[in-house]
């Protein structure tokens, strides 16, 4: 009896002092100050899988097609380079704000499955900036992304450049050809620099890239995991 009442008081104990926590504003919430190693982890696992158990029930249509991705790139640029950048170039003022910094999604889709990344994309995720797009997208505009950024690994500044280009007219937001990357920051090398790299322009980019991907596949696979 005396062990329960001793466990009783402890609960209460550490119940009131979460709540004084919780009400004394100590926790700094500035975006400008990262989460503390603990509270990251806990964030970021809770995220993982969460986003991994309602992303195994979704069909992923075949995205094998060139012309899908094509369709895509001026969504991605539209609605995801402004924070998570493009291959070549320096994060915007924008994402150099955010806190967590949006993922270099050349590396997400690396990690992650299509039916993860499409989940995210139409969905978000909450207290991170990235926005629900399935609020004003329906399904069938939101795959062309996923397609292009499963292509993204493969693409260095000049391929997405070309391909960009070449897509004029393509995707839900086509008008964003028109703009091309140059608001979203300086070239940078040390943003969007990856092992795979392709050094062919025009519209035949993509499909040398994803000949070149296949060739080096074997001595470019740095075969690590990554998280979200």
């Amino acid at each position: 009896m005396r062990t329960l009442l001793t466990l009783i008081v402890a609960a209460v104990i550490v119940a009131a002092g979460a709540v004084a926590f919780v009400y004394s504003g100590l926790y700094d919430v500035s975006a400008r100050v990262p989460h503390s190693g603990p509270v990251q982890w806990l964030l970021s696992k809770t995220s993982d899988a969460a986003v991994a158990r309602r992303a195994s029930a979704i069909d992923v249509p075949d995205l094998a097609a060139d012309a899908l991705a094509l369709a895509g790139i001026n969504d991605y640029q539209a609605m995801c380079a402004g924070c998570h950048g493009i291959p070549g170039q320096a994060a915007s003022p924008l994402a150099r704000g955010l806190n967590p910094p949006a993922p270099d999604l050349s590396v997400s889709a690396q990690s992650m499955s299509p039916a993860e990344l499409f989940w995210v994309t139409k969905h978000g995720i909450k207290m991170t900036g990235m926005p629900a797009w399935g609020a004003s997208h329906d399904d069938a505009s939101l795959w062309p992304v996923v397609a292009f950024m499963t292509r993204l690994p493969v693409l260095d500044a000049d391929a997405y450049q070309a391909l960009l280009a070449s897509a004029t007219g393509s995707g839900h937001h086509s008008e964003a050809s028109d703009q091309g990357a140059t608001d979203h920051g300086e070239p940078d090398a040390s943003h969007g620099s990856h092992d795979h790299t392709m050094t062919s322009h025009g519209e035949d980019s993509q499909g040398d890239a994803m000949a070149k991907k296949n060739s080096e596949s074997d001595r470019h696979h740095d075969g690590h995991d990554h998280e979200h």
